[in-house]
This record gives C-alpha cells, structure tokens and sequence, in this order.
C-alpha cells in the first residue's frame, strides 16, 4: 500500500513540474470532452399546493380534495356537508435537479408548474413539498414565495392578453436538501471517463495523452465512449489527481460528415468533411395561382328577368425558369454553398436537391433529420 501511494504521489509531484513548464497546444480540456462515471444530476418531482392567489387558482375536484386534506393534516376538520373550495388555490408539480455530492442543508432552485386550470401563479407562495427521487425516497423539501415570469389578463368579454407563461414559476433556493445525494464513484481505485461524443479515434487520443503524462497503463481506452483510468484511493490525493486529469488538453477526433436538417424551422447546417461527386442539378418551381371574382348579369330592358351575380374563376401556371448548376467533383464546403445560393434556393428547395444528391450516390454525407 505504501509503494502505491510513493508511485502516485511521484506521478503528481511530475505532474505539476510539467504543468509548470509545458506549453499545451492542444484544443479542448479533457473536462470540456468527457464526464466521470457516477457523477450527474438526479431529477426530484413532488406535488404540491399554491396558496395566495387572487382568484386565478383551480376550480376542479381533485385540487379541493387536495386542500381538505392538507386541512386535515393541519388539525382541522371540515363538517361532512362542507366542500372546501377557493379559487385562491392551485395544484402544481414540483421539480428539481438533486447535483452530485450535494449535502444536508445545501438549498437549490426548484421550478412550479400548474397542473389544474389556473389562470396564473403569480404572486402565489409554494407550501411545504416533500421531493422525491425515482426511487421514491424523498430528497428535498420545497417551500417559498414564487417568482413567475408572465401574466394574463381577461375582460368582460371574454378577451385577454397572455405574456410569456403565467402558470409556471421558480423559487430561488426553494428547497432544502434532507439526504446526501447518491453517487457512483468508489473507492476502488479506478474511474470512467465518458465521451460526450462517442468516437473511437478521440478514445484513443485521450488513453495515450494520460499515459504519457502520468505513465504507460494509467489509462485504457474500452470502447469508443469509455476510457479507464487508475486513481489513488485516499479521498485527498484523488481530488489532486482528478483536479490535474482534467485539465490535460487533447485534440478530439473530427466528427463523420453530416449534415443536420431540421424541418420545422428550415435550418441546415453542413459539416466540415462534406463532400460532393460529379453532378448537375437543375432547380425549378411550378406556381398556381387561382384567383376568384365576380360578375354581374344585367338582365335586358323590359325583361322579367333578375340581376344575377356569378362567380368567375381565373387559373394562372407559372413555371419559373429552371435552373441547372455543375458540381465538379470533391468541391469544398464553400463552393457548394455559394452554388446553391446562386439558383437561390430556399431552405425547403435546399433540403430537396440534397437528398436528392445522396440518392444519386452524389453526396458523400449522412442526412440527420430533427
């Protein structure tokens, strides 16, 4: 045990030299690329009460029972024949993220959300919440005034005015944490460094710049999401050791080509390592345009005939003028956009000519729809 620390309190000791003395020239920090194993949010949801509202609560039977029963909790017993109701009541969803290593004591921010048919939340306080995790253990309690955002107002008449969302708030360091958050990282002397980004090349890259800092066989590069790496076992040097780990820089592989379509709003983004083969595209568009009117029929002197009105529909086909365009074989990424901009596609005609490039075998790139 005693050889184990002398190796890694060396293996530190060098580490520090040489972040005195060496230049990093690589890209990204390896805290920038990866995450260790164990260490993430845990997600908490609870339900709850808000209270104080000026008449812009819930009217429904389940937030009434919800009401008489915290009532009952508190003491006090409605007669048989009473609905406990009022407006100034509304029934929400609680949740919050539970960090890695956080502590009895520690306060986080937790997020309200109506889940009746409340108007707006706003200037409502949260009563005491209890917080549970998916196991079903509470981890929290919530309970604060509220901050919202948004408000609405209505008339008589029915019209209103919304801006932003009034039925959902935030209290700022709203609960109070009551057990220690789980964690996966042990003591056994070795942790996992996650990808972001799975890639078998970046895995690689950073195996070997580990080994080279701190020793051949410190780190061992699983598969292309997962790398291994020996850490001491004494809770203090490991916090030195993995505080160093992470700042060691290493250039990450470069992604596949891909180009991302996302169909609801018409973005495209296009990779670096796109590359088109020989082809000619050509673009146009058809228009129709229909176009309704009316006439008047007058009926001649002296007739027993009426004044008729008549509808008149005018249909116009438009093709606009084709546009054909070369691309020359392994074009950069500039030379296919300008292309593209010079027969003034859209971005949905845009979308059209690159599949229609990848099924000609033309577009050497994967197509990702979202």
């Amino acid at each position: 045990m005693k050889t184990i620390q002398r190796r890694f309190a060396i293996m530190l000791l060098g580490m520090m030299l040489l972040f005195a003395i060496v230049n990093q020239a690589e890209a990204d920090r390896i805290k920038d690329i990866a995450s260790i194993a164990g260490i993430r949010n845990n997600q908490l949801l609870g339900y709850g009460l808000v209270v104080g509202l000026d008449g812009t609560g819930d009217n429904n039977n389940f937030t009434n029972q919800s009401f008489k029963t915290m009532l009952m909790r508190l003491g006090i017993q409605l007669p048989p024949d009473m609905t406990a109701s009022s407006k100034n009541i509304a029934a929400v969803a609680v949740h919050a993220d539970l960090p890695p290593f956080a502590r009895p004591g520690q306060r986080i921010d937790v997020t309200v959300s109506s889940i009746g048919n409340a108007k707006s939340l706003r200037g409502g306080t949260l009563l005491l919440t209890p917080l549970k995790a998916a196991n079903g253990e509470i981890y929290a309690v919530a309970q604060g005034n509220m901050v919202v955002g948004g408000f609405g107002v209505q008339g008589g008449d029915g019209s209103q005015i919304k801006v932003n969302v009034p039925v959902v708030g935030r209290v700022s360091n709203g609960a109070t944490i009551e057990v220690a958050a789980p964690s996966m990282l042990d003591n056994s002397g070795h942790i996992t460094y996650l990808l972001h980004r799975p890639d078998f090349t970046t895995a690689k890259r950073l195996s070997d710049v580990i080994n080279k800092r701190l020793g051949r066989g410190t780190a061992r590069a699983i598969d292309p999401m997962s790398v291994d790496v020996c850490v001491p076992i004494e809770s203090n040097a490991r916090v030195t050791f993995l505080s160093m780990l992470e700042n060691l820089s290493i250039t990450p592989g470069e992604a596949v080509a891909r180009i991302v379509v996302n169909a609801r709003t018409g973005t495209i983004v296009v990779g670096k390592h796109v590359m088109v083969g020989p082809a000619a595209v050509a673009h146009g568009n058809l228009v129709v345009t229909i176009t309704e009117s009316q006439k008047v029929s007058q009926p001649e002197a002296g007739s027993p005939g009426t004044t008729q009105v008549t509808q008149q529909s005018n249909i116009n086909v438009n093709e606009a003028n084709s546009h054909m365009f070369l691309l020359n074989p392994g074009p950069t990424l500039d030379e296919v956009v300008q292309a593209v901009n010079e027969v003034g596609a859209a971005p949905g005609d845009l979308m059209a000519i690159l599949e229609a490039l990848q099924r000609a075998g033309a577009l050497h790139a994967e197509i990702e729809v979202i």
